[in-house]
């Protein structure tokens, strides 16, 4: 079976593909205990459509950041992979906006991206800066993975969700990805230093960031 027959099999269910949009309608990831509190269903029931999901690559599982004792929660969300077809604004159809505020403004990619990335960042407020950049690159399906060294800090993009058109015309793409990151990154303690390119069908693009810790009293 194809991953499409699949994920409209898997959305065949109406109380799954209502799960599926209220997922796809939140603008942070979510957790059992609120679905559970919406949907009136028990936590069980809510799991099983979840996982359900999960198999069928339109929602993504992760850890949300410990804060106590006890195993952290897990938050779902969107996969970004997930075709615009299911009520979810794929990747292509954002890049194919930011594309046209290229040609309709007159600006550079870089720019547009950097207008991109402070619209993001203003969306996902409460984080502390670092997390935010890797958690709105994640939904943005970079897959992003932190690596922190004693003299600095890079954010590694293993995936590029804009692959083929990163193949045709790289600076344009590299740039937008550059200014995303960059109007993530204002006006915060992190600075943008650059981006390193790779092969987008291999990924692993590499931001190199200056992270401005607190001085310790």
């Amino acid at each position: 079976m194809s991953t499409l027959q699949e994920q409209a099999r898997a959305l065949g269910d109406p109380t799954r593909y209502s799960i599926y949009h209220y997922l796809a309608t939140s603008d942070d990831p979510v957790d059992v205990a609120e679905l559970t509190e919406h949907f009136g269903f028990n936590h069980n029931a809510i799991r099983q459509h979840l996982a359900k999901l999960v198999a069928a690559d339109l929602v993504v599982e992760e850890k949300a950041t410990a804060s106590g004792p006890g195993r952290p929660r897990l938050l779902y969300s969107i996969d970004p992979s997930a075709d615009s077809r299911w009520d979810v604004t794929g990747p292509y159809e954002r890049l194919s906006l930011m594309l046209t505020e290229v040609i309709r403004t007159g600006d550079s990619a870089r720019e547009v991206g950097q207008r991109t990335g402070r619209t993001l960042r203003d969306e996902h407020e409460g984080d502390d800066d670092l997390t935010r950049l890797c958690a709105v690159m994640a939904r943005q399906g970079f897959d992003p993975e932190l690596r922190r060294r004693r003299d600095r800090t890079d954010v590694v993009l293993r995936t590029c969700p804009f692959e083929s058109s990163a193949l045709a015309d790289p600076d344009t793409i590299c740039q937008l990805h550059l200014g995303i990151a960059e109007g993530l990154a204002e006006e915060g303690a992190i600075e943008v230093e650059d981006l390193i390119r790779k092969d987008p069908r291999r990924a692993n693009c590499r931001l190199q960031l200056s992270v401005d810790e607190p001085t310790r009293a």
